[in-house]
């Protein structure tokens, strides 16, 4: 089986990654590219997309980068035209672009809970849209959704993020179905721990709750993980390579766990 060192394994893909300005989206993007493909990096913030792919074209990726807003379906439909503009038909799809956030459901205001799904939830259904008639055309494509272990088991003070998380894999299995008879697969990966600036704010909650460092805290997270390690964006991003690649094609509608044991349903 080839490893990260070998880029056969996606070789003459493209595909687009959101939210791969920083953090695991960054790490997929750069993964998929090591691995062979083509990668559009979309990001919010215009300049962090055309950083990442200016880093990947310096490892010899081809790369581009662009403006991309979850909440905007006109902006969407462009990262689908953008795509096939730069690379033809688009053989990928990484919805991962989100946002993370911890209140008590009965401090917590409706508008923040309606950000919260309108990026997580719609944003991943506003942004798979356009690319879906090309892939039926085709017969062929693959659309891979960054849920959460939080997708997985509910967790305290985070009710809005469960439901995205958790409604992220609901939308991919009715879509498996919709789209497998166009060969066309729907899967998701739900990362664990990985120390990403959204992780840095529970890490400053725990810090508070237990009157303990940054680093204690952490070393804290890491105890819940059996293997007693933290996932990385590249763990992450080769998760992705595999389910995009030939070795996956009988996978759909499935959700694959990247923890450490963290969550085992």
């Amino acid at each position: 089986m080839p490893d990260t060192r070998t880029p056969s394994l996606l070789a003459g893909q493209v595909v687009v990654v959101t939210g791969a300005g920083q953090g695991i989206g960054a790490g997929i993007a750069r993964s998929l590219g090591l691995f062979g493909a083509s990668v559009v990096v979309a990001s919010l913030t215009e300049s962090r997309a055309l950083e990442t792919a200016a880093a990947l074209t310096a490892r010899g990726i081809s790369a581009i980068g662009v403006r991309h807003d979850v909440t905007n379906s006109a902006s969407c439909d462009a990262l689908a035209a953008a795509a096939v503009d730069a690379f033809g038909a688009v053989d990928l799809l990484v919805n991962n672009a989100g946002t993370s956030g911890r209140s008590p459901l009965d401090e917590m205001d409706e508008s923040t809970w309606e950000s919260m799904i309108d990026v997580n939830l719609t944003g991943v259904q506003r942004t798979t849209r356009p690319f879906v008639a090309q892939m039926k055309e085709r017969r062929h494509g693959s659309i891979v959704s960054i849920s959460s272990v939080a997708g997985r088991a509910g967790k305290a003070n985070m009710s809005h993020y469960c439901a995205t998380k958790f409604g992220v894999i609901g939308f991919s299995q009715a879509l498996a179905l919709e789209l497998a008879p166009f060969n066309v697969r729907v899967n998701c990966v739900c990362p664990g721990i990985v120390r990403t600036r959204l992780w840095e704010i529970e890490l400053e909650e725990i810090s508070l709750a237990r009157n303990v460092t940054i680093e204690e805290a952490w070393n804290i997270a890491l105890e819940s993980i059996p293997m007693r390690r933290p996932q990385t964006p590249e763990d992450i991003g080769a998760a992705v390579a595999f389910l995009a690649s030939p070795l996956a094609r009988n996978i759909t509608g499935q959700s694959l766990n990247v923890d450490g044991g963290y969550e085992m349903s």
